[in-house]
């Protein structure tokens, strides 16, 4: 057991923020390039030396990294700037180069898409312009020039032996005009200035906490959540309370008819008994979707249990992304668990194919995702690209934990397994449906479903969307946890209503509905997507446009999985307590 723990850390390349590094007066601490990119386009970075700054005298070295920092796009290398710890630099001339005409292009191009540094100093992160863009108007005609910093003034914080802070600016009055042409001499240079600081190592990453959530956007946080929270618990309470009250009549109205005088107006979802434990159309893709939907739900829960106690502080590189991995990995097991055991109890058979079917139902959209969005980043070069041995890092890792543990778990379940534990018979035939009105259909019991719970959590989206797809940092977990426990209440209350007053009609066909509805949040989730690219972003490019869609598709399919699992499973209880309150045959 003690060796699976220690690989496990290993694996996920977590630190504790909390074991500080001391240096001694004059001692170098190293700087890392990490990468470029345009400012509005997050996915799409680059190497650092793809622009042609000026390179270390003894070469280029890159930092090994984990595998969650590779996932991350993060390619660190050694930078020429000599930042040792408490030295201060009025001046510091790097190296003086005349710019050729690919490469005053290549700054020129850089510059006019906002391209930003970012680069690490004691695992503090730090970031810059290359230069800047200013408009002149010679009489009615308005120009850009372009000009590229090349002086970088470095101002550090100290603690006794510990950095605590670094920030980079740029010298206004070393610039170069890079406008036109070519054969600009650039001398790049930097300096350096320290300073004491009483602000303890512990909190040297409180700074870009409060950078991301000031206190007036964090009590206009605050206010947002908690006004969502009332009004969708009053919905729910309200919901709720018309449900019991429907419920209770009928029971009463049920179990104290005489059962020997049929009652010719009887209706109701009584008399659909024989019917309603029926087993599904495509059972075994129905077992797998709820097995792979609890396996979400497992690993969320491992997620934020992480989030909860402190372990993924600011830009601790990489940390969820390999957790989410490990987490998936190993809840293989709950995911074929569930499926075969709930394939079993509908009568299934052929359990191998179901556990087939259960390793595909997420890795397979995944690896579709994965295999054009990674050739879309290998065409343009880019950071975001996987290189191959991380590719086979990550096959290995499905190859000898994921797809046995879900085998494993298929036949323990299928083991295991007992029967459905019906109250009721089910007959030989099935009851026909009624004509049934139009919003009684699959698509408007889906968007009534999934309306109610994504008001719960659009709010909070903003805030999530701005950080994985922007330059904000998210920390406040508490908020996101109380959200999403809100969101699986609310699911769960909507998806109980709408199965029961499917079953009212005499509509049996709940099995999938209960996952379409449960899901549907899901599909709003990506409806949100094109709404916050449009609106809220700046985002463009082929690249970064796949990439948002992309993983934000596998996003939202596995919020549709999870949310499913949790509606089948809610509509699933409440139907076996509303048969067995009642006398059936």
């Amino acid at each position: 057991m003690r060796w699976w723990t220690c690989c496990s850390f290993v694996l996920c390349g977590w630190t504790v923020d909390g074991a500080a590094k001391a240096y001694h007066v004059g001692e170098d601490v190293p700087i890392y390039a990490n990468k470029v990119g345009p400012f509005h386009n997050p996915s799409e970075t680059y190497q650092y030396y793809d622009l042609p700054f000026c390179q270390p005298i003894d070469g280029v070295v890159n930092k090994w990294e984990d595998l969650g920092e590779v996932l991350e796009g993060d390619r660190m290398t050694t930078t020429p700037y000599d930042l040792k710890f408490r030295e201060d630099h009025d001046f510091t001339e790097i190296c003086t180069k005349t710019l050729e005409p690919e490469e005053a292009e290549r700054f020129r191009e850089a510059v006019l898409e906002d391209y930003y540094f970012q680069m690490f100093y004691d695992d503090l992160p730090l970031w810059g312009f290359l230069g800047k863009v200013v408009p002149e108007r010679k009489g009615e005609t308005q120009t850009y020039k372009n000009y590229l910093f090349s002086h970088l003034h470095f101002e550090l914080a100290y603690n006794r032996k510990n950095v605590i802070e670094i920030n980079v600016s740029t010298d206004p009055l070393k610039i170069v005009d890079i406008s036109r042409g070519s054969g600009q001499l650039v001398t790049f240079s930097y300096s350096a200035k320290w300073k004491e600081t009483d602000v303890p190592y512990e909190r040297r990453m409180e700074k870009y906490t409060k950078y991301s959530f000031l206190r007036k956007h964090l009590d206009i946080h605050w206010f947002s959540i908690i006004n969502s929270c009332v009004i969708v618990l009053l919905l729910t309470g309200f919901l709720s309370t018309i449900l019991h009250r429907t419920l209770k009549r009928d029971f009463l109205r049920y179990t104290s008819a005489d059962p020997e005088v049929p009652d010719e107006d009887e209706s109701g979802w009584k008399l659909i008994h024989a019917d309603v434990f029926r087993a599904p159309q495509h059972s075994s893709l129905f077992a797998a979707l709820i097995g792979t939907g609890s396996q979400v739900f497992a690993m969320s829960l491992c997620i934020f249990a992480l989030a909860l106690v402190g372990t993924f502080y600011p830009y601790n590189r990489g940390a969820m992304l390999t957790a989410c991995v490990v987490f998936y990995s190993l809840t293989a097991g709950i995911a074929g668990y569930v499926s075969a055991s709930l394939y079993k109890k509908m009568g299934g058979t052929n359990w191998a194919n179901n556990v087939l079917l259960t390793v595909c139902v997420f890795c397979g959209p995944l690896l579709l995702a994965f295999s054009y969005l990674n050739t879309v980043a290998i065409f343009y070069r880019s950071t975001a690209a996987l290189p191959f041995g991380t590719i086979v890092i990550i096959v290995v890792i499905w190859a000898l934990i994921t797809f046995p543990l879900t085998v494993v778990g298929g036949i323990t379940g299928k083991n295991r397994a007992t029967e459905l534990d019906a109250p009721c018979r089910t007959s030989k035939y099935a009851r026909k449906i009624p004509q049934l009105p139009w919003y009684r259909g699959v698509i408007p019991q889906m968007t009534m479903a999934g309306f109610l719970p994504f008001s719960a959590i659009y709010i909070e989206l903003y805030y999530i969307f701005a950080s994985i797809w922007g330059h904000k940092v998210y920390t406040i977990y508490s908020i996101i946890f109380i959200v999403f426990v809100l969101l699986l209440v609310v699911t769960s209350f909507v998806t109980i209503a709408l199965t029961y007053f499917q079953l009212a009609v005499e509509d049996w066909r709940w099995w999938w509905r209960s996952v379409l509805c449960g899901g549907s949040t899901g599909v709003f989730i990506f409806g949100y997507c094109f709404y916050f690219f449009n609106v809220k972003s700046d985002m463009t490019g082929l690249l970064q446009t796949s990439f948002f869609f992309g993983y934000m598709f596998l996003v939202s399919y596995a919020f549709f999985l999870m949310l499913g699992a949790v509606g089948f499973f809610s509509s699933l209880l409440v139907v076996k307590r509303m048969y067995r309150a009642i006398k059936c045959e």
